[in-house]
């Protein structure tokens, strides 16, 4: 795990169990480890508008996020993946490995997550690395959503 996601979960006191496992880099990926992982899996996409806004998607892993309804509802033409270097620079990660927690990292960076996740019980997210998920409770997830000193908000997508 991430030794600074560590100290900054400790240090709010959000509880989480951990899973080790094999690295990997897509949802169809995660579907062939072998040990059982409690709660909604997910994935988290970075986009950047027209603007260069960024944006951290997350939403439940079989979800298909629709980009034209998103950008209705932020108001914008055009929504984009961000590139590798990018990815680095905003939120100190490399592709495959991003996750809500890399939002420990982020400035400037609009966090979306999905209502359907939001409203879990439990829920998966790697722990900025690709080779581990984390696994909390909803109680655990809004501690940590209250952290983060960006703009944010939950919709259903």
């Amino acid at each position: 795990m991430d030794q600074n996601l560590k100290s900054y979960l400790e240090k709010h006191n959000i509880e989480y169990k951990i899973y080790k496992h094999p690295a990997v880099f897509t949802v169809e990926e995660s579907k062939k480890i072998k040990i059982k992982i409690p709660g909604i899996h997910t994935k988290c996409l970075f986009l950047k508008d027209e603007n260069k806004q960024f944006y951290l998607i997350v939403l439940p892993g079989e979800k298909r996020l629709n980009t034209k309804e998103l950008k209705q509802k932020l108001n914008i033409k055009e929504l984009n993946f961000a590139n590798q270097e990018e990815l680095k620079q905003h939120l100190n990660i490399t592709p495959g490995s991003v996750s809500i927690f890399c939002m420990i990292y982020a400035n400037k960076i609009f966090l979306i997550i999905d209502k359907e996740l939001w409203q879990a019980n439990k829920v998966g997210f790697h722990p900025n690395i690709n080779t581990a998920t984390i696994v909390i409770d909803h109680h655990n997830l809004e501690k940590f959503y209250n952290t983060i000193n960006s703009e944010k908000e939950i919709i259903t997508l």
